[in-house]
């Protein structure tokens, strides 16, 4: 089965790096000067609006859990959490900090949306994380965090380099800059663990961006978005559990073409990711990956409940996963 990838909606003065795909129908996007769409046919037409009071608001994250309720996230000064549940009517602020040492990642939440959490840069040497036991209605610290190595950082590029993880859902999230790793709570031990990725890092650009877990084993990508045709080190593999399987951790036998911001699992063995170099897919588990078109994107997302995959990026860039 061949796969293309079909523009739908361009042309918009943002760049999207948050996409919530719910189901067939629904799905969220969210971007930079305070831009937020939602679709309720399958991406097919897009209501577009301005967030009022926060035209100049980076929302580079989104987590939609209907048509109704969403929850957006902002990277930069104000650090600002935002809450709908009329459908994106209106907008409630549920966090603020104005502090700028504090700039926010990604977001991720439990299936039935109660529980959620979201990464922010280091602070003191200690990755920021925030979460939230009330359907995002308001937030606090973790009462944990992780500690970070120097210059080490997470990046903002598509929601998805924090994700949760395990039967009793527990925040994990890979890293770059100085260092590329895959760092996870573990809440039996109240404790967080981390291994060094084989990808590119070393520089602010590199590191792992993104990951994703299959059946039996996770995907991390990422590379360096300074030099996103550079197709050295962007995508590893490891087993689920690699603490306790000796870190066998490898590279891709043939890596994607380029930089990689997004990763996400279609089916059993097979995967999509994606970037400013193009999108790629793989059919082995991760192994080899072949380029499927080169259009630069920022994030992809399956739907929770459903098959429809969805992609966006720059210039309110947003496309859909055709299988043929």
């Amino acid at each position: 089965m061949a796969q293309s990838v079909n523009l739908i909606e361009h042309g918009k003065p943002c760049s999207i790096r948050g996409l919530s795909v719910v189901d067939e129908h629904i799905t969220w996007v969210s971007g930079s000067k305070g831009h937020i769409a939602k679709s309720t046919d399958g991406g097919v037409t897009w209501q577009w609006q301005q967030v009022e009071g926060f035209e100049q608001a980076d929302f580079r994250d989104i987590e939609a859990f209907s048509d109704k309720q969403a929850i957006i996230m902002s990277s930069g000064t104000p650090a600002l959490i935002l809450k709908t549940i009329d459908g994106g009517r209106s907008w409630k602020t549920v966090y603020r900090n104005d502090d700028q040492a504090y700039f926010l990642d990604a977001m991720a939440f439990s299936a039935d949306g109660k529980t959620g959490y979201i990464l922010g840069d280091p602070i003191d040497n200690k990755f920021l994380i925030l979460e939230t036991n009330d359907h995002g209605s308001s937030w606090h610290s973790f009462a944990y965090l992780p500690p970070a190595q120097p210059q080490e950082a997470a990046f903002a590029a598509s929601g998805t380099c924090l994700q949760l993880t395990g039967s009793n859902p527990t925040p994990a999230f890979v890293t770059g800059g100085s260092s590329a790793q895959f760092i996870e709570y573990l809440s039996s031990k109240k404790s967080w663990q981390a291994i060094q990725l084989s990808l590119a890092h070393g520089k602010a650009s590199q590191g792992a961006f993104s990951f994703t877990h299959g059946p039996d084993r996770i995907i991390f990508t990422g590379g360096d978005y300074a030099t996103p045709n550079n197709s050295d080190s962007v995508t590893c593999i490891s087993p689920k559990h690699p603490y306790k399987n000796n870190h066998q951790l490898h590279l891709s036998q043939q890596q994607p073409a380029g930089y990689q911001s997004c990763v996400i699992e279609l089916s059993k063995a097979s995967y999509l990711s994606t970037g400013t170099s193009g999108t790629n897919i793989s059919t082995d588990n991760g192994e080899t990956w072949r380029l499927i078109d080169n259009t630069s994107f920022n994030v992809c997302q399956k739907a929770k409940r459903g098959k429809l995959v969805l992609l966006a990026g720059d210039k309110g860039k947003i496309a859909i996963l055709k299988n043929h």
